[in-house]
Protein backbone atom coordinates (compact mmCIF):
# COMPACT_ATOMS: atom_id res chain seq x y z
CA UNK A 1 0.00 0.00 0.00
CA UNK A 2 1.31 3.50 -0.76
CA UNK A 3 2.14 5.73 2.18
CA UNK A 4 -0.92 7.73 3.21
CA UNK A 5 0.66 9.80 6.00
CA UNK A 6 -0.57 13.39 6.24
CA UNK A 7 0.97 16.37 8.02
CA UNK A 8 -0.46 19.51 9.65
CA UNK A 9 2.00 22.08 10.94
CA UNK A 10 1.22 25.39 12.62
CA UNK A 11 -2.19 25.94 11.14
CA UNK A 12 -2.34 24.14 7.81
CA UNK A 13 -1.90 20.85 6.00
CA UNK A 14 1.47 20.61 4.28
CA UNK A 15 3.25 18.17 1.98
CA UNK A 16 5.94 16.09 3.65
CA UNK A 17 8.82 18.19 2.29
CA UNK A 18 7.32 21.30 3.91
CA UNK A 19 6.32 19.65 7.21
CA UNK A 20 9.62 20.49 8.89
CA UNK A 21 10.81 22.27 12.01
CA UNK A 22 14.16 24.06 12.44
CA UNK A 23 17.09 22.08 13.82
CA UNK A 24 17.27 24.58 16.70
CA UNK A 25 13.80 23.64 17.96
CA UNK A 26 14.18 22.65 21.62
CA UNK A 27 11.85 19.73 21.01
CA UNK A 28 14.61 18.23 18.88
CA UNK A 29 17.58 19.52 20.88
CA UNK A 30 16.32 18.54 24.33
CA UNK A 31 13.06 16.61 23.97
CA UNK A 32 11.31 19.72 25.31
CA UNK A 33 7.71 19.20 24.33
CA UNK A 34 4.61 17.07 24.84
CA UNK A 35 2.36 14.89 22.73
CA UNK A 36 -0.84 12.89 22.52
CA UNK A 37 -1.71 9.82 20.48
CA UNK A 38 -5.33 9.78 19.26
CA UNK A 39 -7.24 7.08 17.42
CA UNK A 40 -9.97 7.80 14.91
CA UNK A 41 -12.63 5.40 13.68
CA UNK A 42 -15.22 6.02 10.96
CA UNK A 43 -13.47 9.42 10.49
CA UNK A 44 -14.32 10.43 14.06
CA UNK A 45 -11.68 10.94 16.77
CA UNK A 46 -12.15 8.78 19.84
CA UNK A 47 -12.20 10.55 23.20
CA UNK A 48 -10.72 13.71 21.68
CA UNK A 49 -11.78 15.98 24.56
CA UNK A 50 -9.91 13.80 27.07
CA UNK A 51 -6.78 13.81 24.92
CA UNK A 52 -6.86 17.58 24.45
CA UNK A 53 -7.35 18.07 28.19
CA UNK A 54 -4.33 15.88 28.93
CA UNK A 55 -2.30 17.75 26.31
CA UNK A 56 -3.21 21.05 27.98
CA UNK A 57 -2.32 19.62 31.39
CA UNK A 58 1.07 18.40 30.12
CA UNK A 59 1.75 21.86 28.68
CA UNK A 60 0.80 23.51 31.95
CA UNK A 61 3.02 21.15 33.92
CA UNK A 62 6.13 22.12 31.94
CA UNK A 63 5.13 25.80 31.48
CA UNK A 64 4.71 25.42 27.74
CA UNK A 65 2.16 27.67 26.06
CA UNK A 66 -0.37 25.77 23.99
CA UNK A 67 -0.21 27.76 20.73
CA UNK A 68 -3.80 27.04 19.69
CA UNK A 69 -7.07 26.79 21.56
CA UNK A 70 -8.55 23.35 22.02
CA UNK A 71 -11.31 24.36 19.64
CA UNK A 72 -8.74 25.18 16.93
CA UNK A 73 -6.91 21.91 17.54
CA UNK A 74 -10.20 20.03 17.25
CA UNK A 75 -10.78 21.75 13.90
CA UNK A 76 -7.29 20.68 12.79
CA UNK A 77 -8.08 17.11 13.80
CA UNK A 78 -11.29 17.18 11.73
CA UNK A 79 -9.41 18.67 8.78
CA UNK A 80 -6.66 16.06 8.69
CA UNK A 81 -9.06 13.16 9.26
CA UNK A 82 -11.23 14.47 6.42
CA UNK A 83 -8.21 14.48 4.10
CA UNK A 84 -6.96 11.05 5.18
CA UNK A 85 -7.69 8.34 2.58
CA UNK A 86 -8.94 5.77 5.11
CA UNK A 87 -11.74 5.81 7.68
CA UNK A 88 -9.61 4.55 10.56
CA UNK A 89 -6.16 5.66 11.66
CA UNK A 90 -3.92 7.21 14.24
CA UNK A 91 -3.01 10.82 15.04
CA UNK A 92 0.12 12.08 16.75
CA UNK A 93 -0.38 15.59 18.13
CA UNK A 94 2.80 17.31 19.36
CA UNK A 95 3.72 20.68 20.80
CA UNK A 96 7.39 21.60 20.93
CA UNK A 97 9.02 24.46 22.82
CA UNK A 98 10.06 26.03 19.53
CA UNK A 99 13.25 27.53 18.16
CA UNK A 100 15.73 29.08 20.56
CA UNK A 101 19.43 29.49 21.28
CA UNK A 102 21.55 26.59 22.45
CA UNK A 103 21.23 25.92 26.18
CA UNK A 104 18.68 24.44 28.52
CA UNK A 105 16.99 27.74 29.39
CA UNK A 106 13.86 27.94 27.20
CA UNK A 107 13.41 31.67 27.77
CA UNK A 108 14.59 32.39 24.22
CA UNK A 109 11.94 30.11 22.70
CA UNK A 110 9.09 32.45 21.88
CA UNK A 111 6.90 30.46 19.50
CA UNK A 112 5.95 26.82 20.14
CA UNK A 113 5.37 24.56 17.16
CA UNK A 114 2.20 22.49 16.85
CA UNK A 115 2.43 19.35 14.72
CA UNK A 116 -0.29 16.87 13.79
CA UNK A 117 0.39 13.66 11.85
CA UNK A 118 -2.21 11.22 10.54
CA UNK A 119 -1.06 7.71 9.67
CA UNK A 120 -1.86 4.03 9.70
CA UNK A 121 -0.77 2.26 12.86
CA UNK A 122 -0.28 -1.43 13.49
CA UNK A 123 1.21 -1.95 16.94
CA UNK A 124 1.46 -5.72 16.53
CA UNK A 125 0.84 -8.21 13.76
CA UNK A 126 -2.84 -9.30 13.60
CA UNK A 127 -1.81 -12.88 14.45
CA UNK A 128 -0.25 -11.67 17.71
CA UNK A 129 -3.53 -10.02 18.63
CA UNK A 130 -5.03 -13.50 18.53
CA UNK A 131 -2.13 -15.50 19.98
CA UNK A 132 -0.81 -12.93 22.47
CA UNK A 133 2.54 -11.21 22.83
CA UNK A 134 5.61 -12.10 24.86
CA UNK A 135 6.79 -9.73 27.62
CA UNK A 136 10.03 -9.40 29.51
CA UNK A 137 10.75 -7.54 32.74
CA UNK A 138 13.22 -4.86 31.66
CA UNK A 139 16.39 -4.02 33.58
CA UNK A 140 15.68 -0.39 32.64
CA UNK A 141 13.68 1.19 35.47
CA UNK A 142 10.84 3.67 35.21
CA UNK A 143 11.92 7.21 35.96
CA UNK A 144 10.65 8.17 39.44
CA UNK A 145 7.80 10.63 39.77
CA UNK A 146 10.01 13.00 41.74
CA UNK A 147 12.26 13.14 38.67
CA UNK A 148 9.61 13.27 35.93
CA UNK A 149 5.93 12.88 36.71
CA UNK A 150 4.47 10.09 34.52
CA UNK A 151 1.36 12.19 33.93
CA UNK A 152 3.43 14.44 31.66
CA UNK A 153 3.47 12.92 28.16
CA UNK A 154 6.89 14.24 27.28
CA UNK A 155 8.61 13.94 23.90
CA UNK A 156 11.62 12.49 25.70
CA UNK A 157 10.97 8.74 25.38
CA UNK A 158 14.51 7.46 25.83
CA UNK A 159 13.63 5.53 29.00
CA UNK A 160 10.93 3.34 27.36
CA UNK A 161 12.97 3.11 24.14
CA UNK A 162 15.80 1.46 26.06
CA UNK A 163 13.32 -0.96 27.62
CA UNK A 164 11.83 -1.81 24.21
CA UNK A 165 15.34 -2.46 22.88
CA UNK A 166 15.79 -5.00 25.67
CA UNK A 167 12.58 -6.73 24.58
CA UNK A 168 13.69 -6.86 20.97
CA UNK A 169 17.05 -8.38 21.91
CA UNK A 170 15.22 -11.01 23.95
CA UNK A 171 12.86 -11.89 21.09
CA UNK A 172 9.85 -10.43 22.92
CA UNK A 173 7.34 -7.86 21.69
CA UNK A 174 7.17 -5.67 24.79
CA UNK A 175 8.97 -4.84 28.02
CA UNK A 176 7.54 -4.12 31.46
CA UNK A 177 9.23 -1.37 33.44
CA UNK A 178 9.53 -1.55 37.21
CA UNK A 179 9.89 1.49 39.43
CA UNK A 180 12.77 2.04 41.83
CA UNK A 181 11.06 -0.09 44.50
CA UNK A 182 10.65 -3.06 42.17
CA UNK A 183 6.92 -2.57 41.59
CA UNK A 184 5.38 -2.86 38.15
CA UNK A 185 4.79 0.51 36.49
CA UNK A 186 3.72 -0.13 32.89
CA UNK A 187 4.88 -1.33 29.50
CA UNK A 188 7.13 0.78 27.33
CA UNK A 189 4.09 2.24 25.57
CA UNK A 190 1.03 0.72 27.26
CA UNK A 191 -0.69 0.22 30.56
CA UNK A 192 -0.82 -3.30 31.97
CA UNK A 193 -3.59 -5.37 33.55
CA UNK A 194 -3.56 -8.82 35.11
CA UNK A 195 -6.34 -11.15 36.23
CA UNK A 196 -5.98 -13.48 39.22
CA UNK A 197 -8.85 -15.47 40.71
CA UNK A 198 -11.38 -13.29 38.90
CA UNK A 199 -9.89 -9.98 40.12
CA UNK A 200 -8.74 -7.47 37.52
CA UNK A 201 -5.71 -5.52 38.76
CA UNK A 202 -3.58 -2.73 37.34
CA UNK A 203 -0.65 -0.73 38.76
CA UNK A 204 -1.35 2.54 40.53
CA UNK A 205 -0.29 5.88 39.03
CA UNK A 206 1.71 6.45 42.23
CA UNK A 207 3.81 3.43 41.22
CA UNK A 208 4.63 5.00 37.85
CA UNK A 209 1.68 4.03 35.65
CA UNK A 210 0.28 6.60 33.28
CA UNK A 211 -3.38 7.25 34.02
CA UNK A 212 -4.11 6.19 30.46
CA UNK A 213 -7.35 7.05 28.71
CA UNK A 214 -7.88 3.49 27.48
CA UNK A 215 -6.95 2.24 30.95
CA UNK A 216 -9.72 4.40 32.39
CA UNK A 217 -12.22 3.07 29.87
CA UNK A 218 -11.34 -0.52 30.81
CA UNK A 219 -11.81 0.21 34.52
CA UNK A 220 -15.20 1.81 33.79
CA UNK A 221 -16.28 -1.11 31.60
CA UNK A 222 -15.20 -3.56 34.29
CA UNK A 223 -17.40 -1.76 36.81
CA UNK A 224 -20.35 -1.81 34.39
CA UNK A 225 -19.86 -5.53 33.76
CA UNK A 226 -19.47 -6.36 37.47
CA UNK A 227 -15.87 -7.46 37.01
CA UNK A 228 -14.04 -6.74 40.30
CA UNK A 229 -11.16 -4.35 39.56
CA UNK A 230 -8.52 -2.68 41.71
CA UNK A 231 -5.54 -0.37 41.35
CA UNK A 232 -2.92 -2.17 43.46
CA UNK A 233 0.85 -2.49 43.82
CA UNK A 234 2.12 -5.31 41.60
CA UNK A 235 5.48 -7.07 41.44
CA UNK A 236 6.95 -9.47 38.85
CA UNK A 237 5.63 -12.36 40.97
CA UNK A 238 2.08 -11.14 40.30
CA UNK A 239 2.72 -11.21 36.57
CA UNK A 240 4.33 -14.64 36.66
CA UNK A 241 1.40 -16.17 38.55
CA UNK A 242 -1.46 -14.34 36.82
CA UNK A 243 -4.30 -16.17 35.11
CA UNK A 244 -4.43 -13.49 32.40
CA UNK A 245 -2.44 -10.45 31.41
CA UNK A 246 -3.05 -7.81 28.77
CA UNK A 247 -1.87 -4.39 27.59
CA UNK A 248 -3.97 -1.31 26.87
CA UNK A 249 -3.33 1.98 25.14
CA UNK A 250 -4.61 4.32 22.47
CA UNK A 251 -2.34 2.79 19.87
CA UNK A 252 -2.42 -0.72 21.27
CA UNK A 253 -6.15 -0.81 22.06
CA UNK A 254 -6.16 -4.19 23.92
CA UNK A 255 -3.43 -6.80 23.36
CA UNK A 256 -3.37 -10.15 25.19
CA UNK A 257 -0.15 -11.47 26.73
CA UNK A 258 0.80 -15.12 26.45
CA UNK A 259 4.03 -15.20 28.49
CA UNK A 260 6.17 -13.09 30.80
CA UNK A 261 9.91 -13.77 31.03
CA UNK A 262 9.37 -17.15 29.39
CA UNK A 263 6.61 -18.15 31.81
CA UNK A 264 3.38 -19.00 29.94
CA UNK A 265 0.18 -17.61 31.41
CA UNK A 266 -2.77 -19.88 32.15
CA UNK A 267 -5.10 -18.24 29.62
CA UNK A 268 -4.41 -16.24 26.45
CA UNK A 269 -6.65 -14.71 25.49
CA UNK A 270 -8.49 -15.19 28.76
CA UNK A 271 -12.23 -14.91 29.39
CA UNK A 272 -12.08 -11.55 31.17
CA UNK A 273 -9.83 -10.10 28.47
CA UNK A 274 -12.22 -11.34 25.79
CA UNK A 275 -15.22 -9.84 27.58
CA UNK A 276 -13.53 -6.48 28.05
CA UNK A 277 -12.11 -6.40 24.51
CA UNK A 278 -15.58 -6.99 23.07
CA UNK A 279 -17.08 -4.32 25.33
CA UNK A 280 -14.31 -1.87 24.41
CA UNK A 281 -14.90 -2.25 20.68
CA UNK A 282 -18.64 -1.88 21.22
CA UNK A 283 -17.92 1.34 23.13
CA UNK A 284 -15.78 2.63 20.27
CA UNK A 285 -18.58 1.87 17.82
CA UNK A 286 -21.17 3.62 19.98
CA UNK A 287 -19.06 6.76 20.17
CA UNK A 288 -17.73 6.93 16.61
CA UNK A 289 -20.02 5.08 14.23
CA UNK A 290 -22.27 7.48 12.29
CA UNK A 291 -25.33 5.56 13.45
CA UNK A 292 -24.03 5.32 17.02
CA UNK A 293 -24.16 1.53 17.15
CA UNK A 294 -21.97 -1.48 16.55
CA UNK A 295 -21.90 -2.90 13.05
Amino acid sequence: MPDSTLYWLNGRLRPEQEAVIPVMDHGLLYGDGVFEGIRFYHRRPFRLAAHLQRLADSCAAIRLTLPYTREKLAEAVDEIIGAFPEENGYLRLMVTRGTGPMGLDPAGCTRPNAILIAARLEMVHPELRQEGVRLIIAATRRLPADGLDPRIKSLNYLNPILARMEATRAGAQEAVLLNGQGRVAEGSAENLFIVRDGLLATPRPVDGALAGITRGIILALAAALNVPAREVPLTPYDLYTADECFLTGTGAELIPVREVDGRPLRHCPGPIFSTLARAFHEQVERETHPEGQAT
